[in-house]
C-alpha cells in the first residue's frame, strides 16, 4: 500500500495551492477519524482524504483522472475508486463505505472551515446548529453544492447534525494546525 509519505510527495508534486494543501490535509484528518469511528483502514481513508484533489490545481480539465490514474498505476484501486467518485455528478457508482464517506466529507468539510473562518472565536465555538443554518444560506460559501452535501449524508447513511458535530470536533482538535 501507498505510504503517507509517498501520498504527500505525489501531492507536493502537483499541488501548490497553501489553500487547496489545507483543504486535503482537513480531508485527510476527518477520514482517518471516521476510519477510526467505523473500524475501517486508517491509512487508506486518511491518503483517500489528502490525495483526493491533488491533481485539480495542474489538470482541473482532467480532475480526477490523472490522480486515479497514478493510483491505479500504483496498485491502488480501492483509493483510486473513491477518488474518482467523490462528485456524484461524475456518475461513479458507489461501492464501498470509503467512497460513501469521502464524498460526504468534502463539500461539508470545506463549508464548516468557511462558516469557521467568519467567526471571531474561529472553530473554537462553532456548533452544527450554525452550519445548518448557514448551508440554507445560499449566498453563503456559493459554490459549496449543498446537493453534494446531503447526498454524502444520505449515502454514507448518519444524521446530519452528528455527522457535522463530527466534523467539527476532529477540526477543533487540529485548529492550531489548520489555522481555524
Amino acid at each position: 500500500m501507498i505510504s503517507r509519505t509517498e501520498a504527500r510527495a505525489l501531492l507536493s508534486s502537483l499541488t501548490q495551492s497553501l489553500s487547496l494543501l489545507r483543504h486535503m490535509r482537513t480531508i485527510e484528518l476527518v477520514m482517518e477519524a471516521y476510519a477510526e469511528k467505523f473500524g475501517e483502514d486508517k491509512e487508506a481513508w486518511a491518503i483517500a482524504g489528502l490525495l483526493h484533489d491533488a491533481d485539480y490545481e495542474a489538470f482541473p480539465e482532467k480532475h480526477p483522472q490523472v490522480i486515479v490514474e497514478k493510483l491505479n498505476a500504483m496498485d491502488e484501486p480501492i483509493i483510486a475508486h473513491a477518488i474518482s467518485a467523490h462528485y456524484t455528478k461524475w456518475n461513479v457508482p458507489y461501492q464501498t463505505r470509503l467512497d460513501k464517506a469521502l464524498l460526504a466529507c468534502d463539500e461539508l468539510t470545506g463549508f464548516i472551515v468557511a462558516c469557521a473562518q467568519v467567526r471571531p472565536e474561529g472553530i473554537a465555538t462553532l456548533e452544527p446548529k450554525s452550519v445548518i443554518k448557514k448551508l440554507k444560506d445560499k449566498g453563503f460559501a456559493a459554490k459549496v453544492e449543498r446537493d453534494e452535501v446531503y447526498k454524502g449524508v444520505e449515502l454514507l447513511d448518519v444524521d446530519l447534525t452528528t455527522h457535522i458535530a463530527f466534523i467539527i470536533e476532529v477540526l477543533k482538535a487540529n485548529k492550531e494546525e489548520l489555522g481555524i
